[in-house]
């Protein structure tokens, strides 16, 4: 009889998952980790990041010379060149993000998910069973975060993995 596989996170490293973003708070996150987590990983380190959804919604009518109160068609153009941009803004941050990684000789999966942030986090590191969610803090006032709402706080509360959120530096 085979003795039975550890549990996930024991004697092969813990499966670990960082949140990116354009801020710097996000890249002191995903150093922190490579630097301080690296030696306990189980390869590849998993980042992610999120696109936001196209927010046609905010588009004003008013720019497309349509009276006020009218929603004109958004041109299909304009739809194409929106998700283009995002897609090589994505593409530009995960290219640094590999480049840091590469940097400490860990390797590294890269994944894309569209919607709101907090919550395709949240899905993601229960989708890849991570045993660990590393973000930064923007470090966002109480007034910010009663409007803006807080990323970490809400994955803090809400992921069913440890959370670990690193506290930018100044």
């Amino acid at each position: 009889m085979s003795a039975p596989a550890p549990p996930q996170g024991q004697g092969q490293g813990q499966k670990v998952m960082v949140a990116v973003d354009e801020s710097e708070c996000s890249r002191h996150a995903l150093e922190w980790a490579l630097r301080n987590l690296a030696p306990t990983m189980a390869p590849p380190l998993l980042v992610l990041t999120v696109q936001p959804l196209v927010p046609l919604g905010y588009v004003s009518a008013a720019s497309f010379g349509a009276p006020l109160g009218t929603v004109p068609p958004v041109a299909p153009e304009l739809i194409k060149s929106m998700q283009e941009q995002q897609r090589e803004l994505t593409e530009a941050l995960l290219d640094k993000a590999k480049a840091i990684c590469a940097e400490h000789g860990v390797p590294v999966e890269t994944i894309v998910e569209v919607g709101d942030a907090k919550e395709m986090i949240c899905e993601a590191a229960e989708k890849k069973n991570v045993d660990l969610l590393v973000l930064g803090s923007h470090s966002r006032g109480p007034i910010q975060r009663l409007f803006l709402g807080s990323v970490s706080n809400y994955c803090v509360h809400r992921c069913k993995c440890p959370v670990l959120v690193v506290k930018n530096q100044g």
